[in-house]
């Protein structure tokens, strides 16, 4: 399954001429495509399906649904073991990019 995941955006750049971002998902990070949402800044949350950002979303918004989805099982199944990685209280997790 494919979600459409809420993350904050933790830096953004350019990447052959496309703006990118680093977005933080709760723990894991990933690089995310910006073209959709060009205003979006740093420290602000998206929803990003596919590696692109499609949708601004408010904070509270955002952490409640990553609460949710880690309730459901579905960011594990999305992320894989990153997000248990992440997840796990007192653990370091590798950052991928």
């Amino acid at each position: 399954m494919c979600l459409a995941v809420p993350g904050r955006v933790m830096e953004i750049g350019e990447r052959d001429g496309t703006r990118m971002a680093v977005v933080d998902f709760g723990g894991v990070v990933k690089d995310v495509c910006l073209e959709y949402l060009p205003d979006l800044k740093v420290g602000e949350y998206a929803i990003v399906h596919v590696g692109f950002a499609l949708q601004r979303l408010d904070e509270e918004s955002a952490l409640r649904t990553l609460e949710l989805f880690a309730e459901l099982g579905l960011l594990q199944e999305e992320f894989g073991d990153a997000w248990e990685a992440a997840a796990g209280p007192g653990e370091t997790a590798e950052v991928e990019r």
